[in-house]
């Protein structure tokens, strides 16, 4: 696994929020991607120690996204939290047994943000 952060949402802002903000966390690499096929093929290229998902994007979302990471040998144990506006109990759910470890709800703080990289770093 490299030191790796792999962002995926389909909002170009909330990617450069995330980015910006852990530009200077030392020994990571910055890596975005817009949607969630995108980010299956760069995560399977880099196998990224943290992946920070989106809950809700067109074509595949943050629940299947993360399930197919978890069946890749290169993303089966990368960190992967989930973005997201929802506080909606079933969604959790569904994340979990798909294999998310934390939730990141939005809008975050970018303390907050680095806080966590540094927990699961």
């Amino acid at each position: 696994m490299s030191r790796t952060i792999l962002v995926v949402d389909d909002d170009p802002s909330i990617r450069a929020l995330i980015t910006t903000t852990l530009e200077d966390v030392a020994a990571f690499e910055l890596v975005e991607a817009p949607n969630g096929q995108q980010a299956i093929e760069t995560a399977a290229r880099l196998s990224p120690e943290i992946v920070f998902l989106d809950l809700e994007m067109p074509g595949l979302d943050g629940v299947e996204t993360c399930r197919r990471l978890r069946s890749q040998p290169s993303t089966a144990d990368s960190r992967i939290v989930m973005l997201t506006g929802h506080t909606d109990h079933s969604v959790e759910d569904l994340a979990r047994g798909a294999g998310v470890d934390l939730f990141l709800t939005k809008p975050f703080s970018p303390l907050a943000l680095l806080r966590l990289v540094d927990e699961l770093a």
